[in-house]
């Protein structure tokens, strides 16, 4: 299968590739990203090399598709998004998504993930997209929702994360209820 590229008003939704370790790196590098991101923050660059080999082993596998989230009007990558835990056969994949904090609360987390659902729903054929929330991480929790998403309930200390177990929520949207929200 060939990487499939997104598009939307604002955005292009591409496939990572090692030219795009130093944006890769930039974003997840910083505090304020991974907080929540069930993974420390990067230190080295080699880090964002590992994470897009594994965003390009992931897909090959059908295990996975990430897109770099890249604006239109100045092309660079301000985040990324994408598919976890894809399963074809079952129909189902979580997403997850981050941001550089100079694009929060602009819509565009929310623009991204509408188009990935279409996407999923529509080209994949998925029937369930599911969320792992840390509870703190209220903005997305919020964003999620007001999409659709919703919350199934507390998955104790699901996550490590700078050597201490977080709790996380499960949410999600199933294809009939994505169906009805497109009028």
């Amino acid at each position: 299968m060939k990487f499939p590229i997104l598009e939307t008003k604002r955005l292009k939704l591409i496939e990572l590739t090692h030219k795009h370790i130093d944006s890769v790196f930039e974003i997840l590098s910083l505090e304020e990203v991974t907080r929540y991101y069930g993974t420390d923050r990067f230190v080295l660059q080699a880090e964002a090399a590992r994470l897009i080999d594994i965003f390009q082993k992931n897909f090959h596998e059908k295990r996975g598709i990430r897109w770099g989230i890249k604006l239109k009007e100045n092309q660079r990558i301000i985040g990324t998004i994408g598919l976890n835990g894809l399963q074809l056969n079952n129909k189902r994949a979580e997403i997850g998504y981050e941001l550089h904090p100079a694009y929060w609360r602009k819509g565009i987390a929310s623009e991204a993930i509408k188009e990935v659902l279409r996407f999923s729903y529509v080209q994949l054929d998925l029937y369930r997209i599911g969320a792992v929330v840390y509870p703190e991480n209220e903005a997305s929790l919020k964003l999620l929702k007001g999409i659709g998403f919703t919350n199934e309930g507390l998955l104790r200390g699901y996550i490590l994360q700078n050597n201490h177990n977080h709790d996380t929520y499960v949410l999600s949207l199933l294809k009939p209820e994505w169906a009805k929200s497109q009028g």
